[in-house]
């Protein structure tokens, strides 16, 4: 197929979000906001860390208002723990909601932790199922599931669920980790559970470009994308990403993600 005018998912300096044109709406998009971590991290392994539920509500707002966004979509993994959400979580998330939804519209892709939030908070939230959808000329996706092959005709798809971060050392030897964006052409064959039987037309078309999301959740970890030994996370990468440049949230960019 002939593609349109170019389609910008443009990040935000300094923050892990872009805003996006979905269906004639401005959309601040973030992935794996990980709400109700500090629970989750007290019951998976019995560390004790001080809530940032306020902060990163805070944030999120002010991320809002700062880019003028119509409505806020989270690229799934809003909550933190597999199931219904309950206790200080559910508190967080229901706080978060109403902090957002009294601003603007939210929709949901369902991500892996999401199942029980997209139940409780159904009459609140506009939910996209996992495997994603075409929202114009954007495609749409968490990330832990194959992908519906319709997203294969956007511009640019975008997803989260890796938690993309890059480790970076000096002249000295030592070393830090930074969350990252991946960016770069997808490879449509390897896009798919079918692989290059369901492409379809698609091969014979521009390849839509695929955009990682870094987490927005700093307690979230991830997969330090530039260590050989790393394992992805997502059933299609990184083969569908096979030339992707990282950049850091401050919009440097490092070059090929595999020789930062």
């Amino acid at each position: 197929m002939a593609r349109g005018e170019p389609v910008t998912v443009e990040p935000v300096v300094g923050a892990p979000a872009a805003v996006a044109d979905l269906g004639g709406e401005r959309a601040l998009l973030v992935a794996d906001v990980h709400a109700g971590v500090e629970v989750g991290l007290r019951y998976e392994r019995g560390v004790e860390l001080d809530s940032r539920a306020d902060a990163r509500r805070e944030r999120l707002c002010r991320l809002i208002a700062e880019t003028d966004a119509d409505r806020l979509v989270v690229l799934g993994d809003l909550a933190h723990r597999i199931g219904a959400p309950d206790g200080d979580e559910r508190e967080e998330l229901e706080t978060l909601i109403r902090a957002v939804t009294d601003r603007v519209p939210m929709t949901l892709v369902e991500g892996n932790h999401d199942a029980g939030v997209a139940e409780t908070f159904a009459d609140d939230l506009d939910v996209i199922p996992p495997g994603g959808v075409l929202d114009g000329d954007v495609g749409v996706v968490h990330g832990h599931t194959w992908p519906d092959p319709s997203l294969l005709d956007a511009d640019v798809v975008c997803t989260g669920h890796e938690h993309p971060q890059v480790r970076l050392e000096d002249a000295v030897g030592g070393s830090r980790v930074e969350r990252a964006w991946l960016r770069g052409e997808l490879d449509p064959a390897a896009f798919t559970e079918d692989g290059a039987d369901a492409v379809g037309d698609a091969r014979d078309a521009d390849p839509p470009e695929l955009v990682v999301f870094p987490a927005f959740n700093e307690r979230s970890g991830g997969t330090w994308v530039n260590v050989e030994e790393q394992s992805f996370l997502a059933p299609y990468l990184p083969a569908a990403l096979p030339h992707a440049d990282a950049y850091l949230l401050d919009g440097t960019r490092l070059g090929d993600y595999r020789r930062v």
